[in-house]
């Protein structure tokens, strides 16, 4: 189960990081909330920490989430369990 659980991590982070790639006003409100420059940005894809904290901030941002979830045919539901699989606290 947690080699499905980072499959689905990985895929969910890629859309969400090309979903932003196609919104440069979105990436930079990304990039301005969590930190990132552009270098960081590039040297952290494929990062643990990155993929988790693109899930995050579409989890945090409900018309973002829900936007995204419509551009790929994905239900919300899928997206969160995703998400409630990276922060199992809540």
């Amino acid at each position: 189960m947690a080699a499905q659980t980072s499959s689905a991590t990985q895929n969910l982070a890629d859309i969400c990081l090309g979903y932003l790639a196609e919104d440069p006003g979105q990436l930079a409100q990304f990039m301005t909330a969590s930190g990132y420059s552009p270098d960081a940005l590039r040297a952290a894809v494929g990062s643990d920490q990155l993929r988790a904290g693109l899930i995050d901030y579409f989890a945090q941002n409900e018309p973002l989430m829900l936007a995204l979830c419509a551009n790929n045919g994905m239900k919300p539901e899928q997206f969160m369990r995703v998400w409630a699989a990276l922060n199992p606290a809540g």
